[in-house]
């Protein structure tokens, strides 16, 4: 099979927890290639999701690298040989790879958690919302390109009003409630969207409020993502120049602390949604 030209985020990522494995074993590169019989070019290769490998290679690599975590290698197996043809394939070529693989992530999600603070997380925006949002931050855009963004925004949602929902928890900072992106109506049924959704049992709002005294944490927008087992997980956050996928293990711990952090500061679900309620009276 020769080497893919555009690994996908899933990919790479399998090729990542190879490597560190394989470091953590304390082999070289050139050691692993000769435990399958290889050249090092092509451990390389696997290594950075050029490459596959299939399940009897990976448990060879697993076995030879002293891993005994066999939750992490059958979910190391399943990403390496499952590849599942999902909607965000047809936006390939479409809009930029990170699209798709943030749609593969949440499709293999076990949960999400998200922070917002200037906006409404995505997988509560509506349509109207989405629009505004992505016509005011990108005004060269054709119609169509927006549009592009909007209904793959909207299909995302999948994940949490779709026939096997995820458990989902949001904090979201009052501020981005108060902005009124897309002008008053807009804003007063993007209140009510979230609302009801709130209503889910497969969902967790919970709202930081601007009351609340010395809150630091205006750069803790993030987007947490369940892997199959704690070590896949995956944090998600906006870069200067893209998305930012963050999966080292102290990474992971920083951004579990920090959301564990903002949710004690946060008010309880219930008193979240009468916060909104009232936010809506106010419009």
């Amino acid at each position: 099979m020769p080497p893919r030209r555009t690994p996908t985020a899933r990919q790479e990522r399998l090729g990542t927890e190879l490597r560190r494995m394989r470091e953590a074993a304390g082999l070289k590169a050139t050691e692993a290639a000769a435990l399958l019989g290889v050249n090092s070019v092509q451990i390389s290769q696997i290594e950075s999701g050029i490459a596959g490998v299939s399940e009897e290679r990976l448990r060879r690599l697993a076995a030879n690298y002293a891993c005994s975590d066999g939750e992490l290698i059958d979910a190391l197996v399943t990403m390496a040989t499952v590849r599942v043809r999902g909607w965000w394939d047809d936006y390939r070529g479409v809009l930029p790879a990170a699209y798709q693989d943030l749609a593969e992530l949440d499709h293999h999600a076990t949960f999400r958690r998200d922070v917002a603070v200037i906006h409404v997380p995505g997988l509560f925006q509506t349509e109207d919302y989405a629009r505004s949002l992505f016509t005011y931050m990108n005004p060269e855009f054709p119609d169509r390109e927006v549009e592009h963004r909007v209904h793959h925004r909207m299909k995302r949602k999948v994940i949490v009003e779709g026939p096997d929902p995820v458990p989902y928890e949001t904090l979201i900072h009052e501020a981005a409630l108060r902005i009124r992106v897309a002008g008053r109506a807009a804003t007063r049924i993007q209140l009510a969207r979230i609302v009801e959704m709130s209503e889910a049992t497969h969902v967790t709002v919970r709202v930081v409020p601007f009351a609340l005294d010395d809150f630091a944490g205006a750069g803790s927008a993030m987007v947490h993502v369940g892997g199959a087992v704690p070590r896949l997980d995956t944090v998600v956050r906006d870069a200067p120049h893209g998305t930012a996928f963050l999966d080292s293990e102290a990474q992971l711990g920083h951004f579990r602390k920090l959301f564990r952090r903002v949710r004690d500061e946060s008010l309880s679900p219930e008193r979240s949604r009468d916060l909104i309620h009232d936010l809506t009276k106010e419009l």
